[in-house]
This record gives structure tokens, sequence and C-alpha cells, in this order.
């Protein structure tokens, strides 16, 4: 494997505050590291850096051997689909329009837009006679974040950026779209960053979880690592499950 993604001694500094400190990250191609912290622990900034939505105040992010300051924005966006909570559709967009807004953009032909919309619709488990043309507020939370997923997957980017893209939604909707992210983990082979502040969906899909606090990277830890970590910070995420009452951690990954 090669590092599709690299923190480099990166601080960030919005206005008089310090986001991120000495920060140093390799997300290696084909794996998914999950950036976990409480709010404001910096994750989501971490997150941004990627495709340059901010700039490192020092240091440096390197996608694909390039520091982000040296790629076209537009282009670096390109290439890391982003999927958000609800899904950050287009309410005037049918979903097949919103699926295939990159490919038109990037100025592929209708029909073969229409066969990567329709292909991408199966993957998610939404057939296409269905859904193709509705509307975003004529679908459910769990759906519009289907098809966040496979609009952030439409021009077959090499990476995927996740911010917290399961948080609104319910229990049972959720795990099912974490065992559906896990399986096209599998299809696709992407290189993927997902933010969660949840440490029990951070066990469960990272190949990697980057534990941030204040700013800092706490640990990076395979999940089966993680749950023996000396650390506080780990502690006190681990001891979360716990107070849910759902009798322990060890049965999340």
């Amino acid at each position: 494997m090669s590092a599709m993604i690299s923190f480099e001694q990166v601080c960030i500094t919005l206005g008089s505050v310090s986001v991120l400190r000495d920060m140093n990250l390799q997300v290696e191609s084909g794996e998914t590291v999950v950036l976990l912290g409480r709010s404001g622990s910096g994750k989501t900034t971490a997150l941004k850096l990627v495709n340059r939505l901010l700039l490192p105040s020092a240091g440096q992010v390197v996608v694909e051997g390039t520091p982000t300051t040296e790629w076209d924005p537009i282009r670096l966006r390109r290439r890391a689909g982003y999927v958000m909570q609800e899904g950050g559709l287009f309410p005037h967009l049918t979903v097949a329009q919103n699926i295939g807004l990159v490919p038109r953009l990037l100025g592929w032909a209708p029909a073969d837009i229409r066969r990567r919309v329709d292909a991408l619709l199966v993957q998610v488990e939404l057939p296409p006679e269905r859904f193709s043309e509705r509307y975003p507020k004529q679908l459910s939370g769990g759906q519009r974040q289907r098809v966040g997923i496979a609009r952030a997957l439409a021009a077959d980017p090499p990476m995927l950026l996740f911010d917290e893209p399961f948080g609104a939604l319910d229990p049972v909707t959720r795990f099912e779209l974490q065992r559906q992210f896990l399986r096209l983990c599998r299809v696709t082979g992407k290189t993927s960053l997902f933010v969660t502040h949840d440490v029990r969906e951070a066990l469960r899909l990272g190949t990697r979880i980057a534990l941030l606090a204040n700013g800092r990277l706490d640990l990076v830890a395979a999940p089966s690592e993680f749950l023996r970590a000396s650390s506080p910070e780990v502690h006190t995420f681990l001891a979360s499950l716990d107070m849910t009452g759902e009798g322990g951690h060890h049965d999340v990954v």
C-alpha cells in the first residue's frame, strides 16, 4: 500500500483558536481511517484540509503525492467524494440529477450518466425505477444518505470523505447504512476518511481509528488495539459504551 493522504506536522489556527496542532497521519490506499473525537476536537477541520476547503497554517497535507496547496481546488474536490449529514442534496434536483451532477460537469455523455446513475442506485439498494425521478423531500433520511453516497461515488473518485454522515439517523437505519458502507468498501476498494464522535461506529467501520483530543492526535490504532489502549481518552470513550446499557464493548468489532 502507498499513502493516499498524509498529514505532515499540520497545524491550523482559525481566528485566535488553535484547532489542530502537530498532526501527523497517513491514510493508506484502500483503507478506512476513522477520525474519532469529541465535539471541537478538530476532526471535521482535518477532513476539510484534505479537499482544500481549508489550508493549514503550518505543515502540509499531501494528497496523491502532491501538497493540497499545489492542487487546483476544483480538480482536487472532484477526486474526493464528500458525504455529509442528510446527504447535502440539492433540493431542486431529482435523485438522478443529484447523482449525475459531477459526471455531467466532467462532460460525460448522457447515456453513460444514466447507466452510472442506475448502477449506483442498485448498489445502494434504491431501485432506479422507483427512485430516479424523486426529489430529496420525497425521501426518508436514510434514503437521502444512500443517494449522497451514490453521488460521492458517481465519478469514481479515489477518495471518499465522510463528515458524520449517519449522525442524524435513527439507530436501526444507522446500523443498516453502516452495514452497507462496509459492503461498499469491500466492493469498491476506495480510500475513506470518516468523521464520527460515536466510538461504536468507529470500531465497526475503521481499518484504523485516529483519536483526536483538544486538537492533537491522542492515538492511532486498529480497532482491536484501540480496545486495549491505556489512554485516558480511549477509556472515556469505551466507558460510554457501558453507559448505554448495551452490555460492554467487545461485540463491536
